[in-house]
């Protein structure tokens, strides 16, 4: 198994493409550490199930825009296993509106959660991983940090921040042995783009994509898997799309 033993940390780990990335990396061996301020009990069971053992999956309620939140989640982590050899920063929420009607709250909302929440993952695991001169960190960026859309300033500034982010660290990283890489992925079956589907927004999406179909969580899973394998050793600083060609 191509990741056998070693130590995940997935924020936003118990719903949606965070959800897949968790069970495709306790597939194919590791231990996982779910970070979500959403404590479903349904996913953690399944999850649990899917590992060899019961201590491969571990669950810590965590609100990521929170500094010291986080910095106890890891250090627990640590108490428990030593080390963490893989970050996915994951979690992520939307507030969409347009610029006129969006009140500060929302804006700062997103960014918290979306970029501050990355940046303070980074901050707490990044020590561990410098001391063993090992790691990946992977950051779930989208589409929509590269081309925009209407409503979701704060969306689209929040994931293009992860971009700078990704390239920033890559280089700061890259001489201790750690890679830094961003996925965007494009338009993903997740209840996040159900709302699209309820505002019948799903078939003009659709119509744009190359491909015909819309993406699943299972499908990024498999890329953030392989970015956090010895496999991709030799990549950093990239931002890779799974958007079935929609921003080509």
């Amino acid at each position: 198994m191509k990741l056998k033993d070693e130590i995940a940390v997935v924020t936003g780990g118990a719903q949606g493409i965070g959800k897949a990335i968790c069970r495709r990396f306790i597939e194919c061996g590791a231990k996982v550490a779910v970070f979500d301020i959403v404590e479903d009990t349904t996913c953690i069971a399944e999850l649990t199930h899917i590992g060899q053992k019961k201590s491969d999956v571990t669950f810590f309620k965590v609100d990521v825009s929170n500094l010291s939140n986080v910095e106890k989640a890891v250090n627990q982590v640590i108490d428990k296993f030593s080390h963490i050899d893989i970050l996915v920063n994951n979690a992520g929420i939307t507030c969409d509106k347009l610029i006129l009607r969006m009140r500060e709250e929302e804006w700062d909302r997103v960014i918290q959660i979306n970029l501050k929440g990355a940046f303070n993952c980074i901050k707490a695991v990044s020590p561990f991983m410098l001391r063993r001169r090992k790691g990946r960190i992977i950051n779930i960026s989208s589409i929509i940090a590269l081309r925009g859309n209407a409503g979701q300033s704060n969306y689209a500034a929040s994931k293009a921040g992860l971009i700078g982010l990704t390239k920033s660290l890559a280089r700061e990283f890259a001489t201790r042995g750690i890679t830094v890489n961003a996925i965007a992925p494009g338009f993903i079956q997740t209840k996040m783009t159900e709302k699209l589907i309820e505002k019948g927004q799903a078939q003009t999406l659709i119509s744009q994509i190359p491909l015909g179909r819309v993406g699943t969580p299972e499908e990024v899973a498999s890329l953030v898997t392989y970015l956090a394998s010895e496999e991709a050793s030799y990549i950093t600083g990239e931002v890779i799309r799974i958007d079935g060609g929609l921003s080509m």
